[in-house]
């Protein structure tokens, strides 16, 4: 049985870079440089801006960029814990493997969404 890996290294294997420079991101970019799932979906390495909406904070949009096509919403709820990188955007995901899946999303260390797994 293939254990699963929480918290996966995470400022070495995803860049982040926090747009308009609030300490409360409404829009993350990121390259994330491994493939990943996101509901199901295997998405590619490469960029991808994350958008929440503001309307309901419960959903983000995953946009890749640069000719990164992929494009899709999902629906969040509040992470448990602290951002692992402190006060940087960050990205974490699951490990199954040699399979990565996206499970949260840090603005800031105490503004965290956790990605649902339902589709």
């Amino acid at each position: 049985m293939t254990s699963v890996t929480r918290n996966v290294p995470l400022l070495a294997a995803a860049l982040l870079l926090l747009a308009g420079g609030t300490a409360k991101a409404e829009t993350v970019d990121v390259t994330v440089p491994f493939p990943f799932v996101v509901k199901g979906q295997q998405l590619p390495p490469g960029e991808y801006r994350l958008e929440r909406d503001q309307a309901d904070p419960s959903v983000v949009l995953i946009r890749g960029e640069k000719g990164n096509t992929a494009r899709m919403f999902v629906f969040t709820t509040p992470a448990p814990g602290q951002d692992p990188a402190g006060e940087t955007p960050a990205l974490t995901f699951t490990r199954n493997g040699n399979r990565y899946s996206l499970a949260d999303i840090w603005g800031s260390a105490g503004d965290g969404r956790e990605v649902t797994t339902g589709r």
